[in-house]
C-alpha cells in the first residue's frame, strides 16, 4: 500500500509505484472519478495529438488486436511487390 500526504494548495506527489501503476509520468494528467459507493478512480491520461486520435479509436484498437493474433499465428502473406500485395487485397489474383 503507497501512502501521499496533502499540500499546499491540494498538491500531492504520487509516490513511484502508483505512477507506474497508472502509467503517467511528468506532464500527464489524471482523471478522478467518483463513484455511487464514494470510492474514487483514478486514471491516468496521456495527450494524443488530434491528427493521431484516430489509432485509439475502439474499432481502430479491434483491427490492431486482430492483426497482432494473425501475426502471432503465422496467418500473413508475403508477396513480390505492392502491385502483388494491392492484387491481393483487391481479389484479383
Amino acid at each position: 500500500m503507497a501512502t501521499a500526504t496533502l499540500r499546499n494548495n491540494g498538491q500531492v506527489t504520487l509516490p513511484k509505484a502508483v505512477r507506474d501503476a497508472l502509467g503517467v509520468g511528468q506532464g500527464d494528467e489524471l482523471e478522478f472519478e467518483v463513484t455511487e459507493a464514494g470510492t474514487v478512480e483514478v486514471h491516468g491520461l496521456k495527450k494524443i495529438r488530434s491528427d493521431q486520435a484516430w489509432f485509439w479509436t475502439p474499432e481502430w484498437q479491434e483491427g490492431e488486436r486482430r492483426a497482432s493474433e494473425d501475426i502471432a499465428a503465422g496467418r500473413t502473406t508475403v508477396h513480390e511487390d505492392a502491385d502483388a500485395m494491392f492484387a491481393h487485397l483487391n481479389g484479383d489474383d
